[in-house]
């Protein structure tokens, strides 16, 4: 009897060990996801064995060398998120050709965007079909510059968003862009705007140990980036100082507020 009960419990350690999963989570976005099933390690069958979706099985089996899992059958709605697993016998392993399309895409469309001279920049979107980041840019030193995030609500109705840039002074230019699985960006059109923040000068001209900066004699921070002569960045950030002890005497260029300038460090 207690063989028996040995050998039972050795058959259900066997049966357990021969399954195994594959799982994929994302966001549906219309198409459906398609699994390369191969053979089974005993050539008996197909390496698949069933396949749920949020907890409920797919309909149909899974007997064929490949097969697509079709969300519609489900009541996936577009932009809902999705988990599936796929069980699967030990000893071989499903393929999912197409996982990208359970990424989410930049599709939004922008409704409304405006930005008050203080640097509160608002702006509305509709079409949204899964939850990316907006990164907000602002043109300064001839060129565009990431200043901040704002995650993406993800859903097709009308969605609202805002961020408080930090102004340079005189006129900035300001817009915001997505990026997707594809690694192209999509970007909204330019807001301009005129702020009143006074211009920022840094101290020293010739500069020893750090640099300086000022808005009518009084300390201020301001965002600022220093390349050296071969156009390698040094250091960046945002401050009202620079500590420069670490940099090689030679030639430097600084941007800092909406200014680029050379100096030299002694």
């Amino acid at each position: 009897m207690k063989n028996v009960i040995l050998l039972f419990i050795v058959l259900i350690s066997f049966a357990f060990s021969s399954e195994a999963a594959l799982s994929i989570e994302g966001v549906y976005q219309g198409k459906n996801l398609y699994i390369q099933n191969p053979m089974d390690a005993d050539g008996f069958g197909y390496c698949a064995t069933m396949v749920t979706v949020n907890g409920d099985a797919m309909p149909g089996g899974t007997s064929l060398a490949a097969f697509g899992i079709d969300f519609a059958q489900f009541n996936i709605a577009i932009g809902e998120k999705v988990f599936i697993v796929i069980e699967h016998n030990d000893g071989c392993r499903p393929k999912i050709l197409n996982p990208e399309v359970l990424l989410p895409k930049s599709t939004y469309k922008i409704l409304t965007m405006d930005v008050t001279n203080d640097g509160r920049l608002s702006w509305s979107t509709t079409k949204e079909d899964g939850k990316l980041p907006f990164v907000i840019e602002q043109y300064r030193w001839n060129k565009w510059v990431v200043i901040g995030e704002v995650e993406g609500k993800g859903t097709v109705g009308t969605n609202s968003y805002s961020f408080q840039i930090s102004p340079h002074s005189g006129e900035n230019i300001v817009r915001v862009s997505q990026f997707d699985h594809t690694g192209k960006g999509r970007y909204s059109t330019q807001s301009k705007f005129r702020s009143k923040v006074a211009p920022v000068t840094k101290k020293p001209a010739i500069v020893k140990d750090k640099i300086e900066f000022f808005v009518e004699n009084k300390p201020v921070e301001t965002r600022y980036e220093i390349y050296d002569a071969y156009g390698n960045i040094v250091k960046k950030g945002i401050g009202s100082m620079v500590n420069c002890t670490n940099l090689v005497k030679g030639v430097y260029y600084i941007n800092y507020d909406n200014v680029n300038e050379k100096f030299i460090k002694n």
